[in-house]
């Protein structure tokens, strides 16, 4: 009997899918895409309805020569990449270069990498989707044609080695038209009032201004402020009101793409494109020591709300083992949730293949982002299958003349759900005391803060994927390239976890936005979307598509190539040249934007520059901090010194540069608490932002945001705590293990 042969996506789906099958079968992976558009021209022959000219992708041709040779030796050939639009496609090339071998090839998926699903999956093959495949050449295409048509142009207009995205520009327009927003707002004083106040039974709780004179609260200085302080203390406060309510609070819906890379953000300060790849390997498959690899997850690509009956069966069985009966959803049965109307069901929710592989039991045998990843998921889905939360909230209004305040207390009645997620501290609402109508209340403190009005927020990652969903902007499973492409690009950059844009994406951005109005558009770029969704139901034929689509946008690019304005050699910054008196420009240098006079050569002053809270431009010193000495050279003996990388980390060098090329990098002296072999030192990414890693990698990857700190932590026994600082707890230390919340204030120190 011969054998078949099954071919993956992923090289880690290998070995276990290995691990479930017999002898009669052979695994193979094709590594991704092996074939794709050509990288140094359109690829696209618009004369005869797009006709793509595929091509295999450069480096992959051994893996190409080994997929075929093992289908030569088949009976039958088994196509399993990933179960969405991308994976159809992988699987129809891998068919396409397979062909010529002349074996029977069936179409396999699975959501879940285990022995039944992949045993199912053989016993209901199905053949390749065409119109699957259709709505992701259709993309491919689409995306070639804009990307390739459009960057040209703004490399002579604007800076050369810059791009245009279809999704990727209305995202930068997003970014740039929030900022531009919040440029153009005026904040306004207003005034905040908060108080202690006590009953006659203790504990002291807090109340907040409700209303004055029987309106909203309006203090617009601090002359209505000192006069409302007075009226306040000079009357006395009473119980108005007491009412009292049960509330229940329901489980959210386990997690999609979209929902888990906001949630990892929120949560974990993971990036999306983190987030994904983590997930990408617990769907794959993780070593567990015994249990050999073993995968976590589901398919990790999915924006459905949908659980599998036999999940909810599993869950509500660990759920009444675990916590009992009563925290079983109602009917015992499970909660189904809706998904949106655009959402693709084809995929389950993110879930745990096995409820009952808890987070603790394979910590010791995950990367911790993948323990906290996994955590996330974990906890998400249990939840969303249990009872309700209840509580018991309370709202008293207290008179005080002509004032009315109001306070608010909780009491969890049951914990529901919450046994498996708990509310951080920030969500918890203390109980108050029993307070009763007519009670005297006792003034204890009485604070006033003068506030200003607030711009709406630049966008977080999470922020800005929950607004790309909801516009219906790109899918979930490209959320993470979007944002990653508009950092490389430096089209944006992360101001204390937001986005801001960089000059040079303002550039693109006003030049995109005046003359590609339709692509542009937000509302357009939804509807293109939902044109996609047709073409893989076969609603829609991919070719008609792009012609309507080409028929406006090849006018709009020849009409931009005349009138879009050129600034490569600078652009007016409404500066005069603080040497010569000339304008300034902006300029695009590999490291950034900066200023130039417009006199050069004549006159060769720079300058770098930022932008104040209205947009302005502010001149700033270009000038080099002075080398710190630190020691002696090993190898010659001159002076060590302290420098910093162009993306910004330190590292130590020999002052005898260019004669002695001695370097090390920038110890933290800590050592590293998972190899235990490497210590910390400090490193940048390509986007700036500096992080600590161990000497050791990449035998080792262990890694931190902050500045670690020997330790042990007196809660938790972490080897090592990082040093922080927020504007409201200031400098302080806190342990880096996300399950322990100990901190501890310190006064303010530099850093070695």
């Amino acid at each position: 009997m011969g054998k078949s042969l099954i071919i993956v996506e992923s090289p880690a789906k290998v070995k276990t899918i290995k691990k479930f099958l017999g002898p009669g079968y052979m695994v193979e992976a094709s590594v991704g895409h092996i074939r794709d558009l050509p990288t140094r021209e359109i690829g696209v022959d618009e004369a005869h309805d797009f006709a793509p000219r595929y091509q295999i992708i450069k480096g992959k041709e051994k893996v190409v020569q080994s997929l075929k040779s093992a289908a030569a030796k088949a009976d039958t050939v088994y196509l399993a990449p990933d179960p969405d639009r991308e994976g159809e496609a992988i699987a129809w090339h891998v068919a396409e270069v397979l062909k010529d071998c002349h074996k029977p090839l069936k179409r396999i998926q699975f959501n879940e990498i285990t022995s039944s699903a992949v045993h199912d999956a053989l016993a209901h093959p199905r053949e390749l989707n065409r119109n699957l495949f259709d709505a992701q050449q259709a993309r491919r295409v689409l995306d070639r044609l804009v990307g390739y048509k459009i960057s040209p142009l703004l490399w002579n207009k604007i800076k050369r080695g810059i791009s245009a995205g279809r999704v990727q520009s209305v995202a930068l327009r997003m970014i740039v038209e929030r900022e531009e927003e919040r440029e153009r707002f005026v904040p306004e004083e207003y005034w905040l009032f908060r108080a202690l106040m006590a009953g006659a039974v203790p504990p002291p709780f807090r109340a907040e201004l409700f209303k004055a004179n029987g309106k909203k609260p309006d203090i617009p200085n601090a002359e209505a402020a000192e006069a409302l302080e007075k009226t306040i203390r000079a009357n006395p406060l009473a119980v108005q009101s007491v009412e009292k309510k049960q509330r229940k609070r329901q489980p959210a819906p386990p997690f999609t793409t979209s929902t888990l890379q906001q949630r990892a953000n929120q949560r974990l300060n993971y990036p999306a494109k983190r987030t994904m790849n983590i997930a990408q390997r617990l769907y794959e498959g993780v070593d567990l020591g015994e249990r050999g690899t073993t995968a976590l997850i589901t398919y990790m690509r999915t924006d459905s709300v949908r659980i599998a009956a036999e999940a909810k069966k599993a869950a509500a069985a660990f759920i009444e083992k675990t916590w009992g009966k009563e925290f079983l959803a109602p009917g015992g049965k499970g909660r189904a949730f809706k998904g949106k109307e655009s959402a693709q069901d084809a995929h389950e929710a993110i879930r745990p293949v096995d409820v009952t592989v808890t987070p603790e039991e394979v910590k010791p045998f995950l990367a911790p982002d993948q323990y906290q990843l996994y955590r996330l998921i974990w906890s998400r889905f249990i939840a969303s299958q249990m009872a309700a939360a209840e509580f018991d909230d309370t709202t008293v209004l207290i008179e005080n003349g002509p004032v009315l305040w109001r306070a608010k207390g909780e009491r969890l009645l049951f914990p529901g759900f919450l046994a498996a997620m708990p509310r951080g501290k920030d969500e918890e609402v203390e109980e108050l005391p029993p307070l009763k109508e007519g009670e005297a209340i006792q003034l204890r403190e009485l604070s006033k803060e003068q506030k200003f009005t607030q711009p709406a927020p630049r966008f977080s990652e999470a922020s800005l994927v929950r607004e790309l969903e909801e516009q219906g902007i790109g899918r979930p499973s490209t959320y993470a390239s979007i944002i990653s492409t508009l950092q490389d690009r430096e089209y944006v950059k992360l101001e204390e976890k937001h986005f801001v844009p960089t000059d040079l994406g303002r550039v693109v951005c006003e030049h995109l936005r005046s003359h590609f109005k339709t692509l542009m558009d937000t509302g357009f770029t939804a509807r293109m979307e939902t044109l996609l969704d047709d073409v893989a139901e076969g609603k829609q034929d991919w070719v008609a598509l792009l012609h309507r689509f080409c028929d406006d946008f090849n006018p709009t690019l020849e009409t931009a190539q005349q009138a879009m304005r050129q600034i490569k050699g600078g652009m007016d910054a409404h500066l005069a040249c603080p040497t010569c008196g000339k304008p300034l420009m902006i300029k695009f240098g590999r490291s950034g934007a900066f200023l130039a006079c417009s006199d050069y050569p004549k006159c060769t002053f720079t300058s770098d520059f930022c932008r104040d809270e209205q947009g302005h431009i502010q001149m700033q010193s270009r000038a080099k901090p002075e080398a710190q000495k630190v020691g002696t050279c090993p190898r010659c003996g001159s002076d060590l010194v302290l420098k910093k990388a162009r993306t910004g980390s330190r590292f130590i060098a020999c002052s005898g540069y260019p004669k002695c090329d001695y370097s090390a990098p920038y110890s933290t002296g800590v050592p590293c608490p998972k190899c235990g072999s490497g210590v910390l030192i400090e490193k940048s990414s390509k986007r700036g932002k500096i992080f600590y890693s161990c000497s050791a990698y990449p035998q080792c990857d262990y890694a931190l945001w902050d500045w670690p700190v020997p330790g042990p932590c007196p809660k938790c026994g972490s080897p090592l705590l990082v040093r922080k600082y927020s504007t409201a707890k200031g400098h302080y230390l806190a342990c880096p293990e996300k399950t322990c919340r100990y901190t501890h204030a310190i006064e303010h120190e530099d850093q070695d």
